[in-house]
């Protein structure tokens, strides 16, 4: 049985910490399985601030890796759901 980890991540200031979000996530790019990205924005504003889903899957140890590098990031608001998943 395998698990497939959800991370709801508000990050904040955006433009600031983009890069180095981004360097997280494509050093676990072969465990995210689904990526969605949702941020306020409008003809005149763009949001600093993102809320990103995340659909984590393969070894629990990766995964919690991943998890604890994105949680070193100040500007990373972390949460998460996990689900047993029957294949």
């Amino acid at each position: 049985m395998s698990k497939s980890t959800v991370f709801g991540i508000k990050l904040k200031q955006r433009t600031s910490s983009a890069v180095k979000f981004q360097e997280i996530l494509t050093r676990y790019g072969c465990n995210i399985k689904t990526r969605i990205g949702l941020h306020h924005v409008t003809h005149d504003v763009c949001s600093t601030e993102g809320v990103i889903l995340i659909e984590a899957i393969g070894d629990q140890s990766v995964v919690d890796e991943f998890e604890n590098e994105l949680n070193q990031l100040k500007e990373v608001e972390l949460q998460k759901m996990t689900f047993e998943i029957n294949e």
